[in-house]
């Protein structure tokens, strides 16, 4: 593990899987149950080429480099602080080699990489629409949780172009967006082909949406079933505890 310098705000927190860790800004946004459950999501292939698209801290790529055998991952971040920090934990992690976090604006992004670059695209985006709820637009939390950067067209369009014909986009979102999220993904040729709602327990509704499309695929979409966080007892269900790497129940980050 290199030796990475933190700042008084910041902390480093154990991913509790193949010895990982990340910085956190203790200010700010940290990641959540959503950019885990992505991350085990995304099928990534051996040799594959990855971009995650608003990675933020860089939890995706760090996840992605150690669940699965990709070649390159890319983290692109508009935020420079964040960028910052995504990079200490790169090095955090001794994961430079695999892994490249860029500054950048993501709706800009084939200007950077190139049309047809990547084998797979991630992105956890912003949920809410720009004006829902929205305090301050220049902040770290707004920013991530609102639509002031991009909008989910804005990342569903980047995605088709940046994917090679073939290649499979990921996304963690809200429900509630779903039909939209379909809508966007045929218009820019980003056939749906899974789909997995996650309830926090049985009986409740769902809470996030995993989605997955292929990159000029045909029409055929594939229901998962259900993923819960807890069982009825309160304790986490065995699934989420395999893909945290836990033996037992312990928190969820």
């Amino acid at each position: 593990m290199s030796n990475i310098q933190l700042k008084e705000w910041e902390r480093i927190d154990d991913l509790q899987y193949k010895g990982l860790n990340i910085i956190q800004d203790t200010r700010g946004f940290c990641f959540g149950t959503d950019a885990v459950l992505l991350a085990n999501f995304a099928e990534i292939k051996k040799g594959h080429s990855v971009i995650d698209l608003g990675t933020g801290t860089g939890i995706i790529p760090i996840l992605i480099a150690g669940k699965t055998l990709a070649d390159h991952i890319v983290g692109l971040e508009i935020q420079p602080h964040m960028a910052e920090m995504a990079i200490r934990s790169v090095m955090l992690n001794d994961l430079q080699h695999k892994i490249k976090i860029i500054e950048g604006d993501l709706r800009k992004s084939i200007d950077l990489f190139g049309a047809g670059t990547f084998d797979a695209v991630t992105c956890n985006p912003p949920y809410m629409h720009a004006g829902a709820g929205l305090l301050n637009p220049e902040s770290t939390k707004a920013i991530s949780r609102h639509e002031i950067k991009c909008t989910l067209e804005d990342v569903v369009r980047v995605s088709g172009k940046l994917l090679k014909v073939g290649g499979k986009f990921a996304m963690v979102h809200r429900p509630e967006r779903l039909v939209d999220i379909l809508w966007l993904m045929r218009q820019y040729k980003l056939e749906p082909k899974r789909i997995r709602l996650v309830h926090p327990s049985p009986g409740k509704k769902a809470n996030l949406v995993l989605v997955e499309g292929l990159k000029n695929g045909g029409a055929y979409l594939k229901m998962l079933e259900p993923l819960y966080i807890r069982n009825t007892d309160g304790q986490y269900s065995e699934e989420i505890n395999k893909i945290y790497g836990r033996q037992k129940d312990g928190d969820d980050g």
